[in-house]
């Protein structure tokens, strides 16, 4: 069933041994750590990726990743995991973020931080608005077993809590060409923020010889740019907007 329920999928690894942080990278760890590192430090770093976009629009796209960092003897954790819907059904994205909370008080993580986080990250400033409803997504978190147990839930939590309450339930539901193109429209804002904004993608491309291909594999794969694109009054896809305009406390 994968290739009648997505469109496109790609999963990435990445993995850097005993590199040298640049001036740049060096002074960004710094700053959000709280410790010093200096240019020329050796780092290593391993991240995994998984983003999911779906045939149907009546699917939301899924994105999660999880990374190790480590420098001078010290290694934290980063990742997430979120939605971007293009019709909104309220109960299935409720459970989704019920599911992040959960999985975080399990391991004594700060869920509302972490999807402070995640609205914060995933925001388009030039549109003002958000790329999806959101999730978790945290960095810096110091490595311990409990972490450790943390991440690696991430990582079982994605068919739980979207393949199969939200690409199974939805998967044979028929949907209209306009269903579709607004779809098509809303993976545009998907592709700028990766363009724009997106850390990982200027992370990747950063480097010497960069794997352009590799960096850029989770872009859509068709978008739709329309000039001066307004929802209709009354919609559904006016009451998406109204969610990514300002976004809301998902779960109980």
């Amino acid at each position: 069933d994968f290739p009648v329920m997505i469109e496109k999928g790609a999963v990435s690894k990445s993995i850097i041994r005993d590199a040298p942080l640049s001036v740049e990278r060096a002074a960004t760890i710094s700053s959000r750590t709280g410790r010093t590192f200096s240019p020329g430090s050796t780092y290593s770093a391993a991240a995994l990726s998984l983003v999911l976009h779906t045939r149907s629009p009546l699917v939301p796209t899924f994105r999660s990743d999880v990374r190790a960092f480590s420098v001078d003897g010290d290694t934290w954790f980063g990742g997430g995991a979120d939605l971007t819907p293009y019709y909104l059904y309220d109960d299935e994205i409720q459970a989704f973020h019920q599911t992040m909370k959960e999985l975080c008080e399990a391991h004594g993580q700060d869920y509302l931080s972490h999807k402070k986080s995640c609205d914060e990250y995933f925001y388009l400033p030039s549109r003002e608005e958000h790329r999806g409803t959101g999730g978790i997504f945290f960095d810096d978190v110091a490595a311990t077993r409990e972490s450790l147990a943390f991440v690696d839930g991430l990582c079982k939590a994605w068919m739980p809590s979207w393949l199969g309450p939200m690409c199974l339930k939805r998967k044979d539901e028929p949907y209209s060409e306009e269903q579709k193109d607004w779809q098509l429209i809303r993976r545009g804002r998907y592709l700028e923020f990766n363009l724009l904004y997106d850390r990982g993608v200027k992370f990747g491309l950063a480097g010497a010889n960069p794997r352009v291909e590799g960096v850029l594999v989770s872009a859509p794969p068709l978008v739709r740019w329309v000039y001066n694109h307004e929802v209709q009054k009354g919609s559904e896809e006016e009451r998406l907007m109204e969610v990514l305009k300002k976004p809301k406390d998902w779960a109980v």
